[in-house]
């Protein structure tokens, strides 16, 4: 290795791939995180090859020439440029070609040099030690072939794909894929579902961390500029599908480059065509993948490293300018993006733009921050917070102008992590093998757990900038990558990600994150939805609310999953429709949208499922669990869009869902909720789990709103008989899950009856709740004591037969079964989450407002994969500013959903003094859809063992 600064130069068509640091930082042999910028041309055509120098062909016809071999690597910490002279056969020079990282390997593939197109072969370029090498990877059968102007990415840390480009004929669309974790390695051709992209050229591709690749741009095969972006995506069951990414893009463009930071896919530069190129904002656009939008330019600011042709040479505006560029290159690291090289007009540049994308930079911790700090402090001192400049090895100069939130700042690196990155080796063989990864500094900020990860990023990158009053901010801690264990360590890449569980990794202690994310609603404004972290200790005196925004935003495209989801079954109809986290509003019309037939098709299919399960389902983190819904469809549709949606364009490939019951009762929208999570079973049955609430009993929910729901919406007839048919699906559902075999999640609680959780497990379905034992009834029913001072067992206010059972009861069951926590829901509480027992039983809800009194926030607890639990939380919307004249429909809704609830109050809020007054519900058989038998019935059970609470029910035959 020449340890002399040695920079690439001037070129265009070559590639930059961001590689991770090598060993223990501090240690000796340790080898920071490095950009490494492979091949490309290096001159015109008939012009000479120093950057500045106008070619006299202009823009149009140029032609590329001295393609190169030459490998240059860029220190991160260091900010130094140095020429590598790996050992071994290196690739024949070439440009157009593609390159994608494997842990500390850089695959290189394809392109166009001299001779014309390279081969097809392998090269691989090992870093892991400090003499890099190239290895030429042995592929058996038929490939790609030889191409140049296509795309390669390594998808879901496991899947080197090859996507498209040109072989010297033709555009092409063919997907290839070849698995780095079986031997011998072999392309396998694809034949992905869904619409994808058409035969084009100079696209972009990039993979997120979660496995999802977009592929946006390129030229088709007339020539024409695309402004399309593509989803593709693996399905647990081995099914690959592209979906037509969400948004539209400002321009069109080819010869660009894209980068993912988080969720956010960085677009910049590219040509029109005819000598054109993508001129002003539009010259960088960010794709919100989380959020399904195209992100305002005008955030997104970059600035040199260095470079010869400057923006004021230019004339222009510096943002527009250095950005304005194709046949460049990009990488990312942590939060910084890096640009290198390009073709501006008949200029080939050697510039290195550097900047930080502060929207993704609220999902790291404060540590990162202070890093980033004191990196922009390295551009010049004095360097104020709040500004951003842009600086040359030989010049510094600063920009007046202040950041914007959400924009991309300039800051020199101090030794930022990677992101996505895994870790291999690659043996004399030349086999692609597992390698371990190290344990650095950097990458310590990153891990927190994977799921909480990406809910963070989801939350962050769909509001506004995070403040705190005092003008410190507060950002949360950064979680694990996809494959990080508890340690820090990061397991191979070879490992299938779908089949990572507690065999794959040991698990830490579970433990409560020392903050949640907040999201909280108010009309006025348009912020768009601020988040902020609290720490968990404020929870019980936060009462102000932070502003949420108009609903503008929420007209955002959300063509996705319409597009990806032909309306040829039940499940996908009823997510197409439903299944809208920004886009779904009440039908203006209560009538619903299926007919008994469609329903009956959906329980068949998800009682099939449920049949298999067991009573207690096995899961593993990352995990996201939520509690009582009751029907508020609404606060379901707000929770997936702040914080990940179960799609193809949200998280459902690298996160589980779990819901605790309640699904139905006292909200406006039980129909919506139970038939979404039923189809959302049967589309993801490995993925979306369901356990068994109170309500989901048919004694219970043809009192409190869910049968009268159902004929009111359907039809008396139709309407009876799909609360009949969805009553006896619930009698198949699981009644609890237990994650990692640490957390137990259930409904109510483990009341006086249940010790162990073979008990559980022991329970036999389908189970109606009147032949139910008391283990039954203590599982769905009962609750804590009023706090953790209050040990034993005490009655229950809800009705007698009922228990609360104390902190002792709690820390005997999880040492009797060896688990750390208790999850369970059923009960109202002001924040969302509260804990009990000294942290070892959290209760939670994730309805708003409750029953449109009780004002209460909602919440879901996100299970990253090292146990960490993140709580998520959405505070109630304020009152819609409408009136009956100006909205009938509403108002009926609204009416009809205040009479139920006035009659039928709901167990008071946890933590609340109970009502002294008891209040009676007067149903008559009319007016509560029942014969008189069912009424007598409902009256027995209601003052038995099925009483709620003695001011809640009271049931009178008239």
């Amino acid at each position: 290795m020449d340890k002399k600064e040695d920079g690439p130069g001037p070129r265009c068509g070559h590639t930059l791939t961001a590689v991770a640091a090598v060993g223990e930082e501090g240690t000796p042999g340790y080898i920071g995180p490095r950009l490494i910028l492979f091949g490309g041309a290096t001159a015109l055509e008939g012009n000479s090859a120093a950057a500045g120098t106008p070619s006299s062909a202009g823009n149009a016809g140029i032609r590329l020439a001295g393609a190169t071999a030459d490998v240059h690597c860029y220190d991160v910490l260091t900010n130094k440029w140095s020429r590598l002279t790996p050992f071994g056969e290196p690739p024949t020079p070439r440009a157009a070609h593609v390159a994608t990282a494997v842990g500390t390997m850089v695959v290189i593939q394809g392109g166009i040099g001299p001779a014309g197109l390279s081969a097809e072969d392998l090269h691989v370029l090992d870093l892991t030690q400090q003499w890099p090498r190239w290895h030429r990877v042995s592929v058996q059968g038929p490939g790609p072939g030889p191409r140049y102007g296509h795309v390669m990415a390594l998808v879901g840390q496991r899947y080197l794909m090859a996507i498209g480009g040109n072989d010297g004929k033709r555009p092409l669309a063919d997907v290839w894929a070849l698995d780095t974790a079986a031997k011998p390695y072999e392309w396998r051709k694809l034949e992905p579902e869904g619409e994808g992209p058409p035969p084009c050229m100079y696209a972009t591709a990039s993979a997120r961390s979660d496995g999802l690749l977009l592929l946006c741009g390129g030229r088709d095969a007339n020539s024409v500029p695309l402004a399309s972006a593509y989803g593709l995506a693996k399905h647990r069951d081995g099914r690959w599908e592209w979906a037509i990414a969400p948004g539209v893009s400002p321009s069109p463009r080819y010869q660009h480059a894209a980068v993912f930071v988080n969720a956010r896919l960085h677009v910049s530069g590219g040509a029109l065509g005819g000598g054109r190129m993508v001129e002003d904002s539009s010259s960088v656009a960010v794709l919100d993948t989380a959020a399904g939008v195209w992100c305002d330019t005008k955030s997104v600011v970059t600035s040199p490293r260095t470079g010869r042709y400057s923006a004021d040479a230019a004339g222009g505006d510096a943002a527009v300018e250095l950005t304005r560029r194709c046949r460049h290159a990009a990488a990312a690291v942590g939060d910084l993006i890096f640009i290198y090289g390009g073709l501006r007009g008949g200029v080939l540049l050697d510039d290195l733009l550097v900047a930080e994308d502060l929207a993704a930079a609220e999902t790291t911790t404060a540590a990162s921050h202070a890093a980033a700090a004191a990196a922009a402090s390295n551009v010049q001192a004095g360097h104020l917070p709040g500004r951003y400049g842009y600086g040359d090895d030989r010049t510094r100069q600063t920009m007046a102008e202040a950041a914007a939130d959400g924009s991309v700042v300039l800051g020199n690196p101090v030794a930022p992590p990677m992101n996505g990155d895994i870790y291999t080796d690659i043996s004399t063989e030349n086999a692609l093998l597992q390698g371990p990864r190290r344990t650095a500094k950097g990458v310590e900020y990153l891990v927190e757990a994977s799921a909480a990860e990406a809910e963070a990023i989801s939350a962050a990158l769909a509001a506004a900038k995070a403040r705190q009053e005092n003008g410190e901010v507060e950002s949360p801690d950064r979680d694990r990558g996809a494959e990080a264990t508890p340690s820090g360590k990061q397991t191979s890449s070879l490992i299938k990600p779908d089949s990572v569980g507690t065999n794959n990794i040991t698990p830490g202690g579970v433990r409560l994150h020392h903050r949640a994310v907040v999201v909280a609603a108010e009309t006025g404004g348009a912020l768009g939805g601020m988040v902020r972290q609290l720490s968990i200790d404020q929870f019980e005196n936060e009462g102000r609310r932070v502003s949420y925004g108009t609903p503008e935003s929420a007209t955002a495209a959300r063509k996705l999953l319409d597009r990806q989801m032909s309306i040829n079954s039940v499940p996908k109809k009823v997510i197409a429709h439903l299944l809208k986290p920004r886009g779904w509003k009440p039908p203006v019309r209560r009538q619903f949208f299926l007919d008994c037939n469609e329903i009956a098709d959906l329980c068949d299919s998800a009682e099939r499922i449920f049949s298999s399960e067991p009573s207690v389902l096995q899961l593993s983190a990352p995990i996201k669990i939520f509690g009582d819904l009751h029907g508020q469809f609404g606060d379901l549709m707000r929770l997936f869009d702040e914080y990940g949606a179960p799609s193809t364009a949200g998280d459902i490939a690298y996160i589980d869902y779990l819901f605790l019951g309640d699904y139905v009762d006292r909200g406006q929208h039980s129909l919506e909720t139970i038939t979404l999570l039923l189809a959302l079973k049967v589309e993801y049955p490995n993925n979306v789990h369901l356990i068994r609430g109170n309500h989901e009993a048919a004694d219970i929910n043809a009192l409190f709103g869910f049968r009268i729901e159902c004929i009111e919406r359907m039809g008396e007839r139709d309407g009876i008989w799909t609360w009949h048919r969805i009553n006896r699906l619930f009698n198949w559902l699981p009644l609890a899950a237990l994650i990692e075999k640490k957390i137990i999640c259930m409904h109510g609680g483990i009341g006086r009856s249940i010790n162990h959780v073979e008990q559980i497990e022991n329970i036999q379905r389908p189970i109606p709740m009147e032949a139910g034992s008391i283990v039954l009834m203590d599982l769905l029913w009962s609750d804590p004591t009023e706090n953790d001072s209050v040990e034993g067992l005490r009655p229950n206010a809800r009705g007698p037969g009922l228990v609360t059972f104390g902190p002792d009861r709690v820390m005997e069951f999880c040492n009797n079964n060896d688990l750390q926590l208790i999850v369970r829901a059923h009960e109202c509480v002001m924040d969302g989450f509260e804990r009990f027992a000294q942290g070892h039983l959290i209760t939670l809800f994730s309805a708003t407002n409750y029953c449109g009194t009780a004002n209460n926030a909602g919440a879901i607890l996100v299970l990253g994969r090292d146990l960490v639990v993140v709580p998520k939380l959405i505070h109630p919307l304020p009152p819609a500013i409408s009136s009956p004249e100006t909205s009938p429909e509403r108002h009926i809704e609204d009416t009809w959903m205040q009479e139920l609830n006035a009659n039928r109050p709901p167990t008071p809020t946890r933590g609340r003094p109970q009502v002294t007054n008891d209040r009676v519900l007067v149903l008559t058989p009319q007016s509560a859809g029942l014969d008189k038998r069912q009424v007598r019935r409902a009256r027995l059970v209601a003052t038995t063992r099925f009483t709620l609470t003695k001011v809640e029910v009271a049931v009178r035959v008239h």
